[in-house]
């Protein structure tokens, strides 16, 4: 079994490697959910290079998750007024169904314990349903609903899920 790290992304080089990984990984996953131009257009907004350094400028932290050698996936948080966001958490296809998220998942409860932050939140597209099913067997309870106009005539319909850390201290 390979070993899972977690790599703070810190150089412009690194926000380049995850922005490029985003890229493939949008393509490839999103087009069943949202169309080619919402992916295109939210990719540039969110998650090109100048995005992810400008989110990293105004405090979000990335991680490059790597199994073994290989780069598989990245993760996004932000911390916000006691609580953890889960901006981003994406694995390459040849990377999912090795448990890497849910790795990287007890990695951010170990950082939330560290930090004192009581709950993880996140937003998931409402059609997204294996992502929506990982989150409920971790544990996420969906808590509302929430449509975004995000320009250009495109919206993200998701849910908020949130996690209540103090629950896997027992």
């Amino acid at each position: 079994m390979n070993t899972v790290d977690f790599i703070p992304v810190k150089t412009d080089a690194e926000i380049q490697d995850v922005a490029i990984l985003a890229s493939e990984i949008w393509h490839d996953y999103f087009i069943d959910i949202i169309s080619e131009e919402q992916i295109d257009y939210m990719l540039d907004k969110f998650q090109s290079y100048s995005a992810l350094k400008e989110q990293i400028e105004n405090g979000y932290e990335y991680f490059k998750i790597y199994s073994g050698h290989t780069f598989a996936g990245f993760f996004g948080i932000h911390e916000e007024d006691g609580e953890l966001f889960l901006s981003k958490l994406y694995l390459h296809k040849d990377s999912r169904h090795q448990h890497l998220s849910t790795q990287a998942f007890h990695y951010m409860l170990d950082l939330c314990r560290v930090r004192g932050l009581k709950k993880i939140w996140l937003t998931c597209n409402r059609h997204n349903k294996n992502s929506l099913d990982i989150y409920q067997h971790w544990g996420f309870s969906i808590t509302r609903e929430q449509k975004t106009d995000i320009g250009s005539g495109f919206c993200m319909d998701d849910y908020i899920l949130e996690y209540d850390t103090a629950a896997s201290e027992s």
